[in-house]
């Protein structure tokens, strides 16, 4: 069932694997003794080949490392500075004050990282912090990136805009009208419509509900008892920092279908109908699922009445102990009809909504996890996330606020590709830099806005 979870994207896109912390464990106090001094020279020396796959990876860190950051992990994150930055091709410098920390420049084909690390005692001298801080691409650009987009196989689209209250002024993009299939990036919308709801005084966001709608991919409440009572900041929280279906699925039900529809139109969507009815986590991989055949076949060819009569009259038999799981493993299903969709202009009228509500637990929510780590982050003075993935789906989309200016900017990009999975770290990465290119004081919109 893991290559079903990646619908909540927490997987994926719950960090950014293109300035994410390494390691964070800091290295013994020591005197700066010489040989010390040599084992950190040794030990930056050794990361081209580390990077490459040539230094054994239990022989260079050590155990406190490798517990915090397993192999496949450290791997991982590698891949993807490569993808993004091409390969590791020299240390440019390494220095440090007591022979056992210090930083390092490490320069790859298209960009240069900056490292601390952290090395143990002799006469092992394992590394026991690696950690980038920083990145700097070499000449990249706006152009270069979308390039990069528009040769992913399969259907994308990208936008950076420029967000001054409900008017969002386009710098670059392309099929920024377009809907696309986006994954848990239609929480946004349930987000959305709590914040009104609060604000309106119907509900609070220190009102206790029971956690009553199971899910797949609940990173926070999965095994959790049924009717646990947990606050509804709690649960939008969990749905959005780590995408958790179950904290979603019980938040609509408990805010209401139909109004969240309602949040969705008014928040701009501009092909609302291909989200109604708006199915829960659980309603939409039950219709893909095999189990249901006979169901899907009648739901997809159904009028929207149909469509409501057919999920209201399964409500018992839509529910987690009878998906069908298996279905799953393969190859992307029905991604072009049983999804949620929004352009990625949508996506930016959805963020302006919320973030023109006002709402302090709103805004917080969205910048639990910001999607990039610290480093990428470096430059906003707020940064908001949400993502999106399952097999053919894989959707980023940012809010930030530019220290430089104040100003505020979303980044969004989707990719879909209904014959095959989809290489998501190579995608994060292209969002990152878009993210990077955006944070440049003197980026200013270039072009007048789509039209809505």
């Amino acid at each position: 069932m893991n290559r079903l979870h990646r619908l909540a994207a927490a997987a994926l896109l719950a960090v950014s694997l293109a300035a994410l912390p390494v390691g964070t464990v800091h290295a013994q106090p020591g005197t700066a003794a010489r040989a010390e001094q040599s084992a950190f020279d040794r030990r930056a020396g050794q990361l081209v080949a580390l990077f490459e796959g040539r230094v054994p990876y239990a022989d260079y860190f050590a155990p406190s490392f490798r517990a915090a950051i397993p192999e496949a992990r450290f791997r991982e994150i590698s891949e993807n500075l490569v993808g993004q930055y091409g390969k590791p091709v020299a240390v440019k410098r390494a220095t440090s004050d007591d022979g056992q920390s210090g930083t390092i420049l490490l320069r790859f084909e298209r960009g240069t990282a900056t490292m601390r690390l952290d090395v143990g005692p002799a006469p092992e001298a394992l590394v026991l912090g690696l950690r980038v801080t920083g990145f700097v691409a070499a000449n990249d650009s706006i152009a270069a990136v979308a390039a990069e987009i528009a040769a992913l196989p399969g259907d994308t689209g990208f936008l950076v805009a420029e967000v001054d209250g409900d008017n969002i002024r386009q710098i670059a993009g392309s099929g920024a009208d377009r809907p696309f299939a986006v994954g848990s990036i239609f929480k946004l919308y349930v987000l959305d419509e709590l914040a009104a709801q609060v604000a309106a005084g119907k509900r609070h966001w220190d009102d206790v509900a029971p956690l009553a709608h199971p899910s797949f991919s609940s990173a926070a409440t999965a095994n959790w008892p049924l009717n646990t009572p947990v606050t509804l900041q709690t649960l939008a929280n969990w749905m959005i920092s780590v995408s958790d279906n179950g904290a979603a699925d019980t938040l609509i039900h408990l805010l209401g279908r139909e109004t969240i529809e309602a949040r969705m139109r008014a928040a701009g969507n501009s092909a609302p109908a291909r989200n109604t009815p708006f199915l829960t986590t659980v309603e939409a991989f039950a219709l893909k699922g095999n189990n249901f055949a006979d169901l899907r076949s009648a739901f997809l060819s159904g009028n929207e009445a149909e469509q409501r009569k057919i999920v209201d009259d399964n409500a018992d038999r839509f529910t987690l102990a009878n998906v069908d799981g298996v279905s799953f493993e393969g190859k992307p299903r029905f991604i072009d009809s049983l999804e949620w969709f929004a352009s990625p202009m949508d996506v930016a009228r959805a963020f302006a909504d919320l973030r023109a509500r006002g709402s302090a637990p709103t805004m917080a929510a969205l910048a639990i996890n910001n999607g990039v780590g610290p480093a990428a982050a470096a430059d906003w003075s707020y940064l908001g996330y949400k993502g999106g993935s399952e097999l053919g789906v894989v959707s980023m989309s940012l809010l930030g606020q530019r220290k430089a200016d104040g100003k505020w900017f979303v980044v969004t990009a989707s990719w879909n590709n209904a014959a095959l999975d989809l290489d998501g770290n190579k995608f994060a990465g292209l969002v990152t830099r878009l993210l990077a290119l955006a944070a440049k004081e003197g980026v200013t919109p270039s072009a007048p806005p789509p039209a809505p």
